[in-house]
């Protein structure tokens, strides 16, 4: 089952206590792909609920919803993942992960967990001019970038938002033509050189992975 893009619950309902169950709670920008890594690996004892993608845009919202969520699905799970890195709460979602004793992937931002921390570190000097799409963000491009930075009504602000920009950079979880031309032309709307780079799921699937 496809999840929706601003999918705010689970996917076919949470499940009741039992031994090894584990509970994913992620943007809701992950969950087209967390669902594709559990069907691919046949992890049944995971069970995913998230958040809206939007609130990426609102990142305030983030630990809040993470908490409430950890407490209210505590004692149907011997396991909590948190599948959002710090996404702009500055530090504040990792220190509830802390007290809440739920483990959280590591990394500033799904960019960066895409292309493997390291990779990206290492890149980081030489990309600081680029901007990145996933998978997510080529399929919704114009609902979370063109619209509410007020593109589609006042394109001449392109050069305000992007102009120290250089290039678009598609970090691709798949190798899908249909989303590379989408990709492509984002970069071609912002005015910017293009470049895809195919991560696949990068460190996400190892987080997700038991025993890991």
């Amino acid at each position: 089952m496809s999840a929706p893009d601003d999918l705010s619950l689970t996917e076919t309902g949470l499940a009741p206590c039992g031994t090894g169950r584990v509970l994913v709670i992620g943007c809701g920008a992950l969950a087209h792909e967390i669902l594709a890594l559990k069907r691919r690996h046949r992890w049944d004892h995971l069970d995913l609920t998230c958040l809206p993608a939007i609130w990426h845009n609102h990142p305030e919202r983030i630990t809040p919803g993470v908490r409430d969520l950890v407490q209210k699905h505590r004692a149907a799970y011997d396991t909590i993942l948190v599948a959002y890195a710090d996404c702009g709460t500055g530090g504040t979602l990792a220190r509830a992960c802390d007290a809440l004793g739920v483990t959280m992937i590591a990394g500033p931002h799904c960019y960066a967990f895409y292309d493997g921390l390291a990779g990206f570190a290492d890149r980081a000097e030489d990309e600081v001019t680029a901007f990145y799409l996933t998978d997510f963000l080529a399929r919704q491009f114009d609902a979370f970038v063109w619209r509410p930075l007020g593109l589609d009504r006042h394109p001449d602000l392109i050069e305000a938002y992007f102009g120290n920009y250089e290039k678009l950079v598609y970090l691709a979880q798949t190798d899908d033509p249909a989303l590379d031309a989408q990709a492509r032309t984002c970069a071609t709307r912002l005015g910017l050189r293009y470049e895809r780079r195919l991560t696949g799921y990068g460190d996400l699937a190892g987080f997700l992975a038991p025993g890991d």
